[in-house]
Parts: C-alpha cells; sequence; structure tokens
C-alpha cells in the first residue's frame, strides 16, 4: 500500500555534498515515522537518519552536523542532505516508513508491533578521498 522511489545517488568526492530524495506514495497517514538507512555490501542496515509525523529527528552519531533529513508533506518526499561527506559514507541510502511507527535514538525509525514496514530500493552514493 507504500510505495518508496529513492533518487539523488551518485559519486562525489570527500568533502562534497548530495542531496537524496523518497518519494513516497500511498497511505501514510496518522502517526507514522520515515527514515534513512544504508549498507554497504552488507546484510544488516544501519539507521542514519529519521523524521516522525509530528517534525521530531533522530540522526546517527556519525552524520550528526553533517546530514539534515527533512521532508516536503505537500510534494510527499522525504530528503537526507549531506555535506562534507566522507568515503566512510559509501553505502547504498534505502528509504523506509513505518505506518504507525516511532523513532529511536542514533537514527532509527521502527515500525509499531501493530503497523507495516515499506522500503525503497535504494540508491547508490559513492564518496572517494
Amino acid at each position: 500500500q507504500v510505495e518508496l522511489v529513492e533518487s539523488g545517488g551518485g559519486s562525489v568526492q570527500a568533502g562534497g555534498s548530495l542531496r537524496l530524495s523518497c518519494a513516497a506514495s500511498g497511505d501514510i497517514d496518522g502517526s507514522y515515522c520515515m527514515g534513512w538507512f544504508r549498507h554497504d555490501g552488507e546484510t544488516t542496515r544501519v539507521g542514519v537518519a529519521a523524521i516522525d509525523s509530528d517534525g521530531g529527528t533522530t540522526y546517527a552519531d556519525s552524520v550528526k552536523g553533517r546530514f539534515i533529513i527533512s521532508k516536503d508533506d505537500t510534494e510527499n518526499i522525504l530528503y537526507l542532505t549531506m555535506n562534507m561527506l566522507k568515503p566512510e559514507d559509501t553505502a547504498t541510502y534505502s528509504c523506509f516508513t513505518g505506518v504507525p511507527g516511532v523513532l529511536q535514538s542514533g537514527g532509527y525509525c521502527h515500525a509499531r508491533k501493530s503497523g507495516m514496514e515499506y522500503w525503497g530500493k535504494g540508491t547508490r552514493v559513492t564518496i572517494s578521498a
């Protein structure tokens, strides 16, 4: 019932910037959270940043001060603005929503037990030194 499509990935030199977008469609009404996770050749996806329906945010310590998560409720787009990029930021970034969902410290968004979770297919970010 929810579709998430990421875009904006690419190859950037260290110190550069990128803005990722996640276009959402479907029913995300009520109490939800949306977030960005990343992985690089691994099964486990690590939380990067998340935002809830009230506008609260959480970030991983590794990106705090460099990345900003935001959303446009009118256009139904989630953004991740990434500045001062480092080679360690190289990863596939995936958009996630939990409906209903809640934020957890460290950049995580989780679906509630009674809720549903949805994932985008991901967009690749490569940072060269």
